[in-house]
C-alpha cells in the first residue's frame, strides 16, 4: 500500500508520533505502526482538521502528509522540513523540469503560475497554533477546490482572475494565504519530486506500478 511508503518515510525523517486518519480496516491494519488512529469522515476538510488536532494539548508544529505518495522518502521530507521557515505554514513545491526528469512520461503534472511551471507537493508543515487558524477555511476551501466561483468567494475575485489569466505568482499566493489565514504562509521551492507524485487516477496508479 502507498500508505506503507508514507509511514516509513515519516519515521526515517525523524517523526516520533504519527496519527493516521482512516477507515476501520486501515486503522486496524496499522494500529501497531502508529501512535494514534482516528476515524475518517466522508468530508476531506473534516479529515484535515482531525489530523491537525491529533495532539491539541502540546501545541507543537505538525507535519501533514497525504497518504497517496508512493515515491516519498525520509530524505525528501527532512529536506523540506529543514528549509521551511519557522512559524510559517509551509508548502512544498517542485520545478516541473525536475519533476519530469524524475518521472518521465507521467500522466499529468503541474500548474503554471506567472509563467513558472510548478508541481505542488503533498507534504505541509503547520506551525504551532496554526490548526486553529486553518480550521475556519479548511472545509470550505476543500469543498470549493473544483468550483472556481465558490473558490472566488473565499480567496477573492482578484486572485481568481490572476489565476485564470496566468498572471498569478507564487508570491501572490503566499501573500493571499497569509492574509486569509492571519499567519505567515510560505512555499518551499525546489523540493524533491518524490513529495509531489500522488495518485488521483487509474493512470497515476498504473504509472506507479510500472515504475517502481
Amino acid at each position: 500500500p502507498m500508505l506503507e511508503s508514507v509511514i516509513v518515510a515519516l519515521r526515517e525523517a525523524g517523526a516520533d508520533r504519527i496519527a493516521l486518519i482512516a477507515g476501520p480496516e486501515v486503522r486496524e491494519r496499522y494500529a501497531a505502526r502508529v501512535e494514534q488512529t482516528i476515524d475518517a469522515s466522508p468530508s476531506g476538510g473534516v479529515n484535515i482538521m482531525r489530523a491537525l488536532n491529533a495532539w491539541p494539548e502540546d501545541g507543537a508544529a505538525l507535519l501533514y502528509a497525504t497518504c497517496d505518495l508512493p515515491y516519498i522518502t525520509g530524505a525528501a521530507i527532512a529536506d523540506f522540513a529543514a528549509r521551511a521557515p519557522g512559524g510559517a505554514l509551509a508548502m512544498s513545491l517542485v520545478p516541473s523540469e525536475r519533476y519530469a526528469a524524475r518521472f518521465p512520461d507521467c500522466p499529468r503534472f503541474g500548474i503554471t503560475l506567472a509563467g513558472e511551471r510548478l508541481v505542488n507537493g503533498g507534504v505541509f508543515l503547520v506551525p504551532s497554533g496554526g490548526a486553529a487558524r486553518i480550521e475556519r477555511v479548511a472545509t470550505p476551501l476543500f469543498e470549493a477546490r473544483k468550483r472556481p466561483w465558490r473558490m472566488a468567494s473565499l480567496i477573492g475575485i482578484g486572485t481568481l482572475w490572476h489565476l485564470l489569466t496566468g498572471t498569478l505568482s507564487v508570491g501572490d499566493l503566499e501573500a493571499e494565504a497569509s492574509s486569509v489565514l492571519g499567519m505567515s504562509a510560505s512555499a518551499v521551492r525546489d523540493c524533491a519530486p518524490e513529495l509531489a507524485f500522488d495518485v488521483d487516477t487509474v493512470a497515476d496508479y498504473r504509472y506507479a506500478c510500472e515504475h517502481v
